[in-house]
């Protein structure tokens, strides 16, 4: 097919707003070859500050899920649905043959089998080590680890120490299994699986920093082992496209099966940077194109926190900000500020230079690359107000100095920034 003329691919993701669905955003919201969509339920959720747009829904468990679902997918014409949560993995696959859309992912056997950690240990036993589950009648050794058998991110697992915490925590969730505890280093081992080729890309991160299951800090790890037990797994659930397996050392420092998932993970971001974009590898190879992983070696390492995104109920049709201490500081171009004077260069807006500098202006600009940015530059005499030079009664205007922003809020009633408050006008979706 000639990239010249097909149009962009149209990707749903459900629900948007997992860390799943972000780092779904992440990878494909720079690409030429797509174009993303997101849907989920109507309550609060990340998904209206990263996706321009996003559409609420029933979920998809529900008796109305299915029929919402298909009726955004023929609305917007969409190409791929990329499932972005455990439940939503196994649904989708599972309602495949009645989904308008292609559904990404592996085959609904394998999507059932990883759902439930007690029946991939099955699948896989005898050929990937996985841990000791204890039965009722079992002799323990403390401590022991509990884990819900249909769970995801690490919700509910936790150690147990003694017969009698371990008897209440069972009371409570009677679904929890109850296996060896691991004491050894925890790794996730991302993995790519072409049609044509199969296991084609495997790479292990060690999860040095975790929180309520996720990742938070984590950095490559290469072991031959690894590829043995993708390798072992595939043998018994036939895996396509973009998916991981979790295994950590047991006392004797074996590597033992954690769970399987056949999705995208949040922290796949750190093989993304060196080369491996798992969800556009798997539109790609879903569309039937031959793949191949190009990955470089390098020794990154991946911190993930909390971020601020922002929805804001006002509009503005220019933007006035000043050079010294505001978009050079310290000698340094404010390269977060040159961020969101670029966005407003795209979305069409004007930006205008107010400046009372007083060294060679025209060498400043040049020096640092910034004379192309404005569309008029004024030198401000400093007996004369900035806000003699604002025209239009929505602009906005950003200046360190707390006297001039003050000065010209109250002369022209418009909304002023500092450097620091510029982040909830940087507009984050896809």
């Amino acid at each position: 097919m000639n990239d010249d003329v097909r149009r962009a691919w149209r990707v749903l993701v459900v629900p948007g707003g997992t860390e799943i669905g972000l780092e779904i955003n992440r990878a494909l919201r720079d690409c030429k070859e797509v174009d993303l969509y997101s849907a989920g339920q109507e309550v609060p959720s990340a998904s209206e500050f990263r996706f321009r747009r996003h559409i609420p829904m029933p979920p998809i468990s529900d008796q109305a899920g299915l029929a919402a679902l298909n009726a955004i997918i023929e609305r917007n014409d969409i190409d791929f649905v990329f499932p972005a949560h455990d439940d939503v993995v196994l649904a989708l696959a599972e309602n495949r043959a009645a989904i308008k859309a292609a559904v990404l992912g592996s085959e609904p056997r394998v999507c059932e089998i990883t759902r439930f950690k007690s029946l991939t240990y099955k699948a896989v036993a005898g050929i990937v080590r996985t841990p000791q589950v204890y039965q009722p009648d079992d002799e323990l050794s403390f401590p022991v680890f509990v884990k819900p058998d249909r769970g995801q991110g690490g919700q509910g697992a936790r150690r147990i120490d003694d017969v009698q915490t371990l008897r209440i925590a069972c009371e409570r969730e009677p679904s929890l299994l109850v296996t060896e505890f691991l004491p050894g280093e925890e790794y996730t081992v991302d993995c790519f699986s072409s049609r044509a080729q199969g296991l084609i890309f495997c790479r292990g991160r060690e999860r040095t920093r975790v929180r309520a299951g996720i990742a938070m800090q984590s950095h490559h790890v290469d072991d031959p082992l690894f590829v043995e037990i993708a390798r072992n797994i595939e043998t018994s659930l036939p895996m396509r496209g973009a998916w991981f397996f979790q295994v950590k050392r047991d006392r004797h420092g074996e590597l033992t099966l954690l769970e399987v998932a056949p999705r995208i993970a949040g922290a796949m971001a750190l093989s993304r940077v060196t080369g491996a974009n798992f969800p556009l590898l798997t539109i790609y190879d879903a569309a039937g194109f031959d793949v191949s992983v190009e990955a470089f070696e390098a020794s990154i390492e991946l911190s993930r926190s909390l971020d601020n995104h922002y929805r804001v109920d006002f509009k503005y049709s220019a933007v006035y900000v000043d050079l010294d201490d505001t978009l050079i500081v310290n000698g340094h171009v404010n390269t977060r500020l040159v961020r969101f004077l670029y966005q407003c260069i795209n979305e069409g807006r004007p930006v205008h230079l107010l400046t009372r500098h007083r060294h060679g202006l025209d060498e400043t600009l040049r020096r640092h690359r910034l004379q192309m940015i404005f569309d008029t530059v004024r030198l401000v005499d400093d007996a004369v107000c900035k806000s003699e030079f604002i025209k239009e009664h929505d602009a906005i205007f950003i200046d360190d100095s707390f006297r001039e922003r003050r000065l010209v809020a109250r002369a022209c009633g418009i909304k002023t920034f500092d450097s620091s408050a510029v982040e909830c006008l940087i507009d984050e979706r896809a």
